[in-house]
């Protein structure tokens, strides 16, 4: 059994027995790791975090090479990011970051660029103005960087470059040309702005997106397109997306 330290993200948590917990973490050096630990709930002195919901923090684990839960002997908090506990929008926009992460990525799989992406977009979330525009730059490179991302380049079926109208295909992953429409027939038309919002925030750093504009239009359509590829391919809707819904349609009334 070996010894480990890196830092960690909290995914999820739940309670365990009657002292413990039992967190999914996305770390920097392993990927997504599943950690018991012991008495935290009964001796919080013992750990210097109480391991919220996404905050980021330095663990040390005991790697038990049967088995895919581990012991966290210790776990220190660097940031809990309470600018964003302060709102409950934010705090629903973090958990959906969080249960994406925890959805796509397979334990132990290390993707050290989905680590920095999540952190620079909680602390993102915490100050900008347009937390919003935060989540959805992240669940466009978060889709790019796990390899999950649907095909906006060009046609998935042919391959060839879009010059023209173009439709989005759920059940194939990506855009039709006007050749290829009859391939999926459920496949809906998209803005050319969006493709290009799309690949535009793919091919940037995080910084040089966050002074990106979106029009309310191509804000909506980015927002139908993610959300339905993402609950295609997962076969279900996060739980957090569901909540963001809700507090959409009670803002508007």
């Amino acid at each position: 059994m070996s010894i480990y330290k890196t830092e960690a993200i909290v995914l999820n948590r739940h309670d365990f027995r009657e002292t413990s917990l039992i967190a999914n973490f996305y770390t920097r050096d392993f990927g997504k790791v599943s950690g018991l630990l012991k008495g935290i709930r009964q001796q919080p002195p013992k750990f210097a975090s109480t391991c919220e919901l996404f905050s980021h923090n330095e663990i040390i684990f005991y790697h038990k090479r049967n088995s895919g839960l581990h012991l966290v002997s210790a776990c220190d908090l660097r940031e809990n990011f309470n600018l964003i506990r302060q709102d409950i929008s934010r705090v629903t926009l973090a958990s959906m970051m969080m249960e994406l992460v925890a959805a796509v990525m397979q334990l132990e799989d290390k993707n050290e660029e989905v680590f920095s992406l999540s952190i620079n977009c909680l602390k993102e979330l915490g100050i900008n103005r347009y937390a919003e525009k935060i989540a959805t730059i992240f669940k466009i490179k978060f889709l790019s960087l796990s390899g999950f991302k649907p095909h906006f380049d060009s046609c998935v079926c042919c391959q060839d470059r879009i010059l023209g109208a173009a439709k989005f295909s759920l059940s194939l992953g990506g855009l039709l040309c006007q050749g290829c429409f009859k391939k999926d027939t459920a496949s809906r038309t998209i803005f050319r702005g969006t493709v290009a919002t799309i690949l535009h925030i793919e091919r940037n750093e995080l910084k040089d997106n966050l002074n990106l504009g979106l029009n309310p239009q191509i804000k909506k359509e980015l927002d139908i397109v993610l959300n339905s590829f993402i609950n295609y391919h997962l076969e279900r809707e996060l739980k957090s997306q569901k909540v963001l819904n809700k507090l959409a349609v009670t803002a508007e009334v």
